[in-house]
């Protein structure tokens, strides 16, 4: 099994989570996060006084795949999340030792 955590832009989010529906992955989990790469954040104004935002809003999304869907996954992801852009964000790949569904005890690739 393999881990896939995708860190994209919050305006993003539905076509990523439709292009993984399509290619059948049933869940995942997501977190609202903030964040910061080599763009270092970005300045706005606001009632004509100038600030830095230092933390950008991105969604953070996690889901456990069967390890033959991993690359595939994280194309999809890819994919869909891209704008061409500074800070379309990052997706990684980690392995998954164990899994357990805590409802029915079922371990392994049948507990994703």
């Amino acid at each position: 099994m393999k881990k896939i955590e995708a860190v994209i832009k919050p305006f993003k989010l539905d076509a990523v989570k439709d292009a993984l529906n399509s290619m059948g992955v049933s869940g995942m989990t997501l977190s609202e996060v903030r964040g910061f790469g080599r763009q270092r954040g970005h300045k706005e104004v606001y009632r004509g006084a100038e600030y830095e935002i230092d933390f950008v809003p991105k969604v953070k999304i996690e889901l456990v795949v069967k390890e033959e869907l991993a690359g595939r996954a994280a194309d999809v992801i890819t994919e869909a999340a891209r704008t061409g852009s500074i800070g379309d964000g990052k997706v990684f790949v980690y392995s998954v030792e164990s899994a357990t569904r805590i409802r029915t005890g079922e371990s392994g690739s049948s507990a994703v």
